[in-house]
């Protein structure tokens, strides 16, 4: 049952101000109080809370493990305290800290470019780029947006789908000279592969048989955290890899990495959405101004690969 009689937040902004300035003389000064009124306001909170919050001496204050604890929680709430009464009174324009968490490959190909035109649209946001390719819990991760290829898990998080790309399994020249070149998903089983180090949705790389798809992989010889350290691996003639197109384009255009297995190709896609916590409340201004910002320039439109006269590949 809620406690009106009680000012919460005042007594959190105390405490803070008394752990950051050190004490409760400074404390008071800086909050126009007197030190006795600020020492009774810490004390009711310990009272409230049923813990020593501070360990006091003559010479200096220390936190307990409960209020080291309570004072990141306290910094984190007031912080969003202001942000909203910001916004609010500012008519929601886009300020504040904004987390986006990308997987490497898109993030470094079609994300950072991007970082500067947005910034200088919005000059109040502040950006933290994570660039992973394990996927992550945007709550846990206290993360704005999670921009993910391939499918989604059922969950309550919002997708707004940023692009397409086609996956293709490759291996380079030198590879498929030493290995063979496999004429159908079943030759896998004498190659090598590049595999990784997360658990993935699909556990395989799909394969059209007739009208089925079924699933097959190479074992594998290395596993890569990222996918731009599977696609070096790959270069490094280490194995075959299944790879997005908007990731390994030029590698394949260059000669680098010849795709293989075409024929057996599903029309394979990996759709690109931005996901987001976006059902409990409305989307903080800065939230909605990176996602429209990356719908309105992110250009990945299921490139396609076409075999040309010479016998090479083109990304069409």
């Amino acid at each position: 049952m809620a406690r009106f009689d009680t000012n919460r937040s005042a007594e959190m902004e105390v405490f803070v101000r008394v752990v950051d300035l050190g004490g409760f003389t400074q404390a008071a000064r800086k909050l126009r109080l007197t030190p006795s009124g600020v020492s009774k306001l810490i004390s009711r909170l310990e009272t409230r809370l049923g813990s020593r919050l501070i360990n006091r001496t003559t010479r200096k204050l220390t936190l307990t493990e409960e209020g080291q604890a309570f004072y990141q929680r306290a910094v984190r709430i007031l912080g969003e305290m202001e942000e909203a009464e910001r916004e609010a009174a500012s008519g929601a324009a886009p300020r504040g800290r904004l987390t986006v968490n990308c997987n490497i490959p898109f993030g470094m190909l079609h994300v950072l470019p991007l970082i500067p035109r947005f910034l200088e649209r919005h000059p109040e946001v502040t950006l933290d780029l994570v660039l992973t390719d394990t996927l992550i819990d945007l709550m846990q991760e206290r993360a704005d947006i999670a921009i993910r290829v391939g499918p989604l898990k059922a969950s309550r998080l919002v997708a707004r789908k940023l692009g397409t790309s086609r996956m293709v399994v490759v291996g380079t020249p030198n590879y498929l000279a030493r290995f063979g070149t496999p004429k159908t998903p079943a030759d896998l089983t004498e190659h090598r592969g590049i595999g990784w180090t997360f658990p993935r949705i699909r556990g395989g790389w799909p394969f059209r048989r007739g009208d089925r798809t079924e699933e097959a992989m190479p074992p594998p010889a290395a596993r890569a955290s990222d996918g731009e350290i599977a696609r070096r691996l790959a270069l490094g003639g280490v194995g075959l890899a299944r790879l997005a197109l908007f990731h390994i384009g030029p590698d394949i255009e260059s000669g680098r990495l010849v795709p293989v297995l075409q024929s057996y190709n599903p029309g394979d896609r990996e759709d690109i959405h931005a996901v987001y916590v976006g059902h409990t409340a409305p989307l903080p201004a800065r939230v909605r101004a990176f996602i429209d910002f990356l719908a309105e320039h992110v250009r990945v439109n299921d490139p396609a690969l076409k075999r040309a006269g010479d016998g090479k590949w083109r990304v069409a």
